[in-house]
């Protein structure tokens, strides 16, 4: 690794699968990534986040969230260091009075000082943004680079009209590519084994999940839609094994008489989300994203999905996720995965751990992923993309 916290050249020429991948660091460049819940964004509220190494702060203003670059053009200080806005349209650098429009990143007016040339000639850079299902989207990409519909950047389904969303958020101190290969990973149910989500859901959980060929993983690459992997759970494509042997001795068993045997499918999708369905029972789905925030953070956004007609029927879903779901499922069974994905940095922060890992035939699914998202990403971050060292401003609650 160089001393800009990026993957060396002479380390990627070492890479065989996935080179693109392994340099992404800080994410992929030119896609949408959801940056917190709109409910977290009242009228007339700003608020900073950041995303792959950028610095970005968010304002709703008459309904509508807008996104600038949170530095200002000046002396390079964050705006939200010191949060000034006088107008509901506008920021204020807190050092020298610089303002700036959200709705376009015109340099407007300088408080205290009067007729500078540099007024209504400087910019700073925007962000396209759009909300769905209760997130709030940001696109990170180049300015000559046109943003892709929504939905060509999130799993199959979760744009459903009828499907009501509930999750949360979290910062978790790891890459982000230790989070996506934590998920889509085929035998890591194995630190689920004791789970309070096993009773909670009746679950028939495995201690793993044994691919039984090429067919257990499946692309979907249409041009026209979101690109991902598919891990295929049919009988003919996985088997389930819900006993450990070791040296001949029966040492474990997993929960084999739940009436629950979900998911029927995991996927992972560009840039960075993966969709288990159904789960953890067969009326929902699970979505979630492991957001770049800088080399050693992502943003951890989960959410679950349920389809409801009408407004008693997301009245009662959203009653049983804040009562049942969010304390079994996205605390009680991730909080394992967020634990592993910690445990794990380590070995990958020097970057030398893409070539020291030992993978082995379950792993064909991450391979699978590796490979899509080094073909298929619209580009990969660079350090001309990220702000100085000290300015970042951590997604936390």
């Amino acid at each position: 690794m160089d001393n800009s916290g990026f993957v060396d050249a002479a380390l990627l020429a070492r890479v065989r699968v996935g080179r693109e991948y392994v340099a992404a660091k800080y994410g992929f460049r030119n896609h949408w990534y959801p940056a917190l819940f709109g409910h977290e964004l009242a009228e007339g509220q700003a608020r900073p986040v950041t995303l792959l190494g950028e610095n970005i702060l968010l304002k709703r203003i008459d309904g509508r969230v807008h996104a600038i670059h949170d530095r200002c053009l000046h002396r390079g200080v964050p705006l939200s260091r010191k949060l000034e806005c006088y107008t509901a349209g506008t920021v204020t650098c807190w050092y020298h009075g610089f303002t700036y429009r959200f709705a376009d990143g015109v340099l407007c007016d300088i408080a205290g000082t009067a007729g500078s040339a540099v007024i209504g000639r400087r910019k700073l850079r925007t962000y396209p943004v759009s909300e769905a299902q209760g997130l709030v989207f940001v696109f990170v990409g180049d300015a000559d680079h046109t943003p892709p519909p929504l939905a060509h950047d999130v799993p199959p389904g979760f744009l459903d009209a009828e499907l009501a969303v509930h999750g949360k958020r979290r910062v978790v101190a790891a890459n982000w590519r230790i989070g996506c290969e934590n998920g889509f990973d085929s035998t890591h149910i194995f630190i689920h084994k004791d789970s309070v989500l096993v009773a909670e859901a009746d679950l028939a959980l495995p201690l793993g999940l044994q691919p039984l060929g090429r067919h257990a993983f499946q692309r979907q690459l249409d041009d026209d839609g979101p690109k991902g992997v598919f891990d295929n759970f049919g009988p003919d494509e996985v088997r389930p094994v819900f006993t450990a042997t070791i040296e001949g001795e029966e040492v474990l068993h997993g929960a084999i008489g739940g009436s629950n045997r979900v998911p029927q499918d995991i996927s992972m999708w560009l840039p960075c989300a993966l969709r288990v369905r159904p789960w953890p029972v067969p009326e929902t789905t699970q979505f979630e994203w492991y957001v770049p925030i800088d080399a050693d953070h992502h943003l951890y956004l989960q959410t679950l999905g349920k389809r409801c007609t009408n407004e008693r029927e997301r009245d009662d879903w959203a009653r049983e996720f804040h009562a049942r779901w969010l304390p079994k499922a996205l605390d009680g069974f991730n909080d394992d995965d967020v634990w592993a994905r910690e445990a794990t940095q380590p070995f990958y922060a020097d970057d030398t751990g893409w070539l020291e890992e030992q993978l082995f035939e379950p792993d064909g699914n991450i391979v699978e992923w590796r490979k899509l998202a080094s073909a298929h990403a619209r580009g990969i971050q660079r350090p001309e993309h990220i702000d100085p060292p000290g300015h970042t401003v951590l997604s936390v609650d």
